[in-house]
């Protein structure tokens, strides 16, 4: 198989299946994973250690990662760090730790979403869709196309994911930070809510995940991250972004 990733889907009849790599110690939860993944069309491989799946990702990437924090040979914070140094997968989280702590760290290290355990398998799923589904829409529709915006000095590569500053240095995004910037880019100077930024219909109110995404891209293109200038918040409606953006 080859090493690229195609933003499959799980359920396009015309492309090949979406690859879900498993990795989860508790073989009765990857038994469960792995049922819910394969009854809807995915790809899945499982992997009881963090070691295993990092010597796999030498020779094969996939679409999707879902990651157990709780794992025997290391941290399931640390892994992630290295499945995003050694691949573009997204990343699930995958969690029985009660903690938001953990959760908005896993947020802030570049996962795109999570799963508390116990968990309903349709939900899962529905979760995992919805990550390849921003991937898709990140890496551009046409292939070979790239669409570059450009506000305030900075340029965003929607297809690779960059973020290049005024300075010239260059930023690499997370799926789900390109997503979010990417709506607010298409869309400047309008308010968009938390469930048009996320791509999502019914997101729960206590769904902190897009105020995490909004804390990272702040602390990357805000001269003062504590004072907004450019991601504006609307309270009780949404948020604005606030600059003049032009397309090549």
């Amino acid at each position: 198989m080859s090493a690229e990733t195609h933003h499959r889907t799980g359920n396009d009849a015309s492309a090949p299946p979406a690859l879900v790599y498993v990795i989860e110690d508790d073989a009765d939860v990857a038994r469960l994973v792995l049922t819910a993944l394969r009854d809807f069309g995915f790809a899945c491989e499982v992997f009881g250690t963090g070691g295993a799946v990092l010597r796999r990702l030498q020779f094969e990437k996939p679409d999707l990662c879902i990651v157990d924090l709780g794992l025997p040979d290391m941290d399931g914070l640390d892994l992630m760090r290295r499945i995003a140094a050694a691949s573009s997968a997204g990343v699930l989280i995958l969690t029985g730790r009660g903690h938001t702590a953990d959760r908005v760290m896993g947020l802030e290290l570049g996962g795109d979403d999570y799963v508390t355990k116990p968990f309903e398998s349709r939900e899962l799923v529905a979760r995992v869709r919805s990550i390849l589904r921003r991937r898709g829409a990140a890496a551009g529709s046409a292939p070979g196309q790239r669409r570059y915006a450009n506000f305030l000095g900075w340029r965003i590569d929607c297809a690779a994911n960059v973020l290049r500053a005024p300075d010239g240095s260059e930023h690499l995004l997370g799926t789900a930070e390109t997503q979010v910037l990417r709506c607010f880019v298409e869309r400047p100077h309008q308010i968009l809510t938390r469930e048009q930024l996320m791509g999502e219909r019914d997101l729960s109110p206590t769904d902190r995940s897009i105020d995490v995404r909004i804390s990272r891209l702040r602390k990357k293109i805000e001269p003062d991250p504590h004072e907004p200038a450019i991601i504006k918040t609307v309270y009780g409606a949404g948020y604005l972004f606030a600059a003049d953006v032009s397309w090549e």
